[in-house]
């Protein structure tokens, strides 16, 4: 309104039913009254651009947007069919796995999610941008260098605005790109250097993503995994095929806990397990759930087969939500628990850094003649 961009609660059922058909980027003319937001609530939509609310009197019938939009709104329809055919709360889930719609979540489902530190699972991460250029890999890697990048550039582009511009697929949109142009160049494509420039970029771009809490727990765990999970990986080495998986968790939850302890107040003790057991069966069906949920969308006679793996996947994540916000302790137990892990691995990377010093010695001495 003026350029200006306000949110809007609908109230009744009447008009819940009919904005609940609007989707992103369609046109709607309406009547109604513009209202201040409370504080809290502007603080909260502020890296939205919301300066307002308006209280909606009427509407008009929806007229369709542009093609990017269309083009989405048609996707995000088929996976919500898809998704329809799932019990609930795995529909909820599946529909924020696959394309960040948090909608219909309830909020039993949120808390417990949060309480066991598997939060990033309820939408749309920036592990699903790697999970869509790894399905066109087979495709794109056919193409010469530019237009693998231009059709690199362009796969990134439609999926960010799938997921209707989530903090988090804009940080991992902006670092594939980056590095889909550094390949491009023959030039170093460190994942700390990708994702300095990438914050750097998109803060200059729009300053108000400091204010998203979402942006913050991306940055916050790309780090962490970037630097401190290769280094406590690679300390865990006895753990065999385990030490990358418990060391990326952990560099996770490192980068992760000034907003976690900030905003929530906690950084929950079993999220090391809970994310062991249950990233790679939601990273499988981000992957799968995308053509799955298409074709089940489109076709909906198939739906019941192509949806069973995807059923099991989301009732499997959240029962794992489920046992670790009954099993995660009380404070001051979670904090005692924490310093005893890193006191475990700071002893281990002692034993290590000990280990690796006499080897170099024992290297380093004459050899006997």
């Amino acid at each position: 309104i003026g350029g200006e961009r306000f949110e809007t609660w609908s109230r009744g059922y009447a008009q819940q039913k009919r904005v609940r058909r609007w989707r992103g980027g369609q046109w709607v003319a309406a009547s109604g009254v513009r209202k201040q937001l409370d504080p809290q609530r502007a603080r909260r939509v502020a890296w939205q651009h919301v300066v307002g609310e308006f209280d909606l009197d009427w509407a008009s019938d929806v007229r369709p947007g542009g093609a990017l939009a269309r083009a989405s709104n048609r996707v995000r329809g088929a996976i919500e069919r898809a998704a329809d055919t799932l019990p609930e709360p795995d529909g909820a889930l599946f529909r924020g796995l696959v394309v960040g719609d948090d909608r219909d979540q309830p909020r039993a489902m949120i808390d417990r999610f949060r309480a066991s530190g598997l939060s990033h699972l309820t939408a749309v991460s920036g592990q699903n941008v790697a999970y869509i250029l790894a399905a066109c890999g087979p495709l794109l890697s056919r193409l010469r260098p530019w237009p693998r990048w231009a059709a690199t550039i362009g796969v990134i582009a439609w999926f960010v605005a799938l997921t209707r511009f989530e903090p988090s697929i804009v940080r991992a949109g902006a670092m594939a790109g980056l590095s889909a142009t550094a390949f491009l160049g023959g030039r170093e494509r460190s994942p700390v250097r990708i994702l300095a420039l990438a914050v750097s970029a998109l803060v200059l771009i729009d300053p108000l993503l400091v204010w998203s809490i979402g942006f913050w727990l991306s940055v916050g765990a790309t780090a962490g995994v970037s630097t401190v999970g290769p280094w406590v990986g690679s300390r865990l080495s006895s753990l065999g095929p385990l030490a990358m998986p418990v060391g990326v968790t952990l560099g996770a939850q490192a980068g992760v806990v000034v907003p976690s302890v900030l905003v929530f107040g906690r950084l929950p003790l079993v999220s090391i397990p809970a994310n062991l057991l249950a990233v790679p069966v939601a990273g499988a069906v981000m992957l799968y759930g995308m053509p799955a949920g298409l074709l089940a969308g489109w076709i909906p006679a198939l739906a019941p087969v192509l949806m069973l793996p995807a059923r099991f996947g989301t009732r499997w994540v959240d029962t794992i939500s489920i046992l670790g916000a009954r099993l995660e302790p009380d404070p001051p137990w979670v904090w005692l628990g924490w310093a005893a892990i890193v006191v475990v691995i700071a002893g281990i990377a002692g034993i290590v850094a000990r280990r690796d010093k006499n080897q170099s010695l024992h290297d380093d001495l004459p050899a006997d003649r």
